[in-house]
Order: structure tokens, then C-alpha cells, then sequence
């Protein structure tokens, strides 16, 4: 009866602690911290924000939700985290980082699709004083949404109170905040990307078709080899967000349709533990597609890497 309650007033699903990820995945975030707050990556200063924003969120969501949430129930046994207020505020941190950590890969990815498709919008919004207040932003309001996590347990304790399980107030909360993370980022993204991909193409068979008639023959275009290398980001970033709560989503969806929400004896407990573990690894997967689709970024990776080695060799010398 306990996990049923558990599965049931869960804002995310709880179930894929220890098929969840490795805490290892921690170094890469802090490393893509350090090199793109370096600023040499040869992206904008509002890309970087974003980026830096991005990749800050995804470490708080590694380290509250996932390392101090659920592995201290299993293994780490820290006993300030099991009891309150201990346990309260590790869960609304955790809740703030996941929200945070989504909302700022739509803003991320609404101000590309401003870039590409809004050229006169543009020059006012694409800046780094307006990355830095939709950041902000974003994250006091994720703060501000998630303030009530913290109350639905008893003054004194980490128990559910009476209120949580039965009010429907809470009942309607806790269903909107479901509407906000992750059904209506799945769906924006979604929306974003399909308007900016239909732009690119319609943009680039014009130019295709400009550059052939004046040159009598379609030639290399060194600036859609610029536009392709923008956007590759873009897409990569979406797209594993995409893939990776996909699976979340849809059990979301089966949880709320049929009310079934103990999936411990049905054949839905397998896809219940992998969406879990697919929305946590969507929080240490940036790294990997900066090193791959970025080649600045690859060499300050090297940079940084060999930087300590480089230092003692000096230092002997």
C-alpha cells in the first residue's frame, strides 16, 4: 500500500532508483561548465548563457534529485537527508533543478528559432541581457512553482499529510504541475523545432535557387555550411530531449488515462524504470553533444584536460 501511495503522489516517477545514472556522470557537467563559461567556444554570448544555464540545472538535478534524493535512501544513509526539514528541502531543490532544466531547453531553443526564423526580432531579443533575464526568470519561477512540495509533508517529519492525499486542491496541483513537466515542453519543443525546420528548408531552397541563377550552377554556400553548423546544436539538444522523455511521457499519459498508477505487477514496470532512467540520463547528455558537434569545443577540451599536465611539466622546468 506504501509504494502505491508513493506511485501515486510522486511528481516524477520514483521507482528507477537503482537502474538510475552514475553518479560519474557528474565530472563531464562540471568540465562543460568550465569551458563554456570560458567563453572560446566560438558561440555567441547568449548562447553560452543558456548553455551555462543548461548545464547548471542538469548538475543540480544529478546531485539533488538523483545522488542526495535517491541514493541517499539506499546507500548513503545521511541522516540530516532522511529526516525533515532535510528531506523537504533536497525534494523542492530537486523539483526547482528539473523544471529549471527543462524550461530553459525551450527557452533555449524558442530564442534559436527567433534567430533563424525572426530576423528582425532578432537583433532585440537574441542578446545576452535578454538570455540573462529569461534565465533568471525561469528559474525564480521554477522556485516559486515548486514552493509547495515542501508543505505537503507533516511539520515534524518526511510523512505525506492527510491534506496531500485527499484535497483536491492538491489533487489539481499536483495534475498541473504534470501539465508543466513534462507534457507541455514535450509538446512546445515539438511545435519550436517543426516551425524552425520548415523555415530552413523553405530558406534554403530560395538561396539554392538565387545562388543557381547567378552563378549558372549550384554552388558550394559557405554560408548555409555556417547555417547547418548552427543548427546541428540546436537539433541535437531537442532532439535528445525529445528521445529521452519520450518513454516518461507516454507512461505519464497510460498512468493518468487508466488510473493505474501501481505498475509493480504489470508489464508496464519495465517501461516505468526505463523512463526514469532516460528523464535522469537527459541531464548528463549535453556534454557529450557539445564535444561531439562543436569542434572549439572539443579543442578547450583538450585545453583544459592537458592543462594540469602542462602546468607541472612547466613547474619541473
Amino acid at each position: 500500500m506504501e509504494e502505491r501511495v508513493l506511485a501515486l503522489v510522486g511528481k516524477h516517477t520514483r521507482t528507477a532508483t537503482e537502474a538510475s545514472v552514475d553518479p560519474e556522470v557528474t565530472p563531464p557537467n562540471l568540465v562543460a561548465i568550465v569551458i563554456l563559461s570560458r567563453g572560446k567556444c566560438g558561440l555567441t554570448k547568449g548562447v553560452t548563457l543558456y548553455l551555462v544555464a543548461m548545464a547548471v540545472a542538469d548538475l543540480l538535478v544529478i546531485i539533488f534529485y538523483f545522488i542526495l534524493g535517491h541514493l541517499n535512501t539506499f546507500y548513503l544513509h545521511i541522516v540530516f537527508l532522511i529526516y525533515s526539514p532535510g528531506c523537504k528541502i533536497t525534494e523542492v531543490i530537486g523539483y526547482v533543478a528539473i523544471d529549471s532544466s527543462v524550461w530553459l531547453n525551450i527557452a533555449f531553443t524558442f530564442d534559436r528559432m527567433v534567430a533563424i526564423c525572426c530576423q528582425k526580432l532578432k537583433t532585440k531579443y537574441c542578446t545576452e541581457k535578454s538570455a540573462a533575464i529569461v534565465i533568471t526568470t525561469v528559474s525564480l519561477l521554477s522556485l516559486l512553482i515548486n514552493i509547495p512540495w515542501y508543505f505537503k509533508y507533516v511539520p515534524n517529519g518526511c510523512n505525506l499529510t492527510y491534506e496531500y492525499l485527499s484535497s483536491p486542491v492538491w489533487k489539481a496541483y499536483d495534475w498541473g504541475d504534470r501539465v508543466l513537466t513534462p507534457l507541455l515542453p514535450f509538446v512546445l519543443i515539438l511545435l519550436l523545432n517543426t516551425v524552425t525546420v520548415r523555415h530552413i528548408l523553405l530558406a534554403s531552397a530560395v538561396r539554392r535557387k538565387l545562388r543557381a541563377q547567378r552563378n549558372g550552377e549550384e554552388q558550394h554556400d559557405p554560408e548555409m555550411k555556417n547555417r547547418r553548423r548552427s543548427i546541428i546544436l540546436l537539433f541535437t539538444i531537442s532532439g535528445s530531449f525529445i528521445l529521452l522523455w519520450t518513454t516518461n511521457v507516454v507512461v505519464l499519459a497510460i498512468r493518468q488515462i487508466t488510473g493505474m498508477y501501481d505498475f509493480w505487477s504489470t508489464p508496464f514496470f519495465v517501461a516505468d524504470l526505463m523512463g526514469t532512467m532516460l528523464q535522469l540520463l537527459s541531464s548528463c547528455t549535453n556534454t557529450f553533444i557539445y564535444a561531439v558537434t562543436q569542434s572549439k569545443f572539443r579543442e578547450e577540451m583538450r585545453n583544459t584536460l592537458k592543462y594540469p599536465f602542462t602546468a607541472i611539466l612547466n613547474f619541473i622546468k
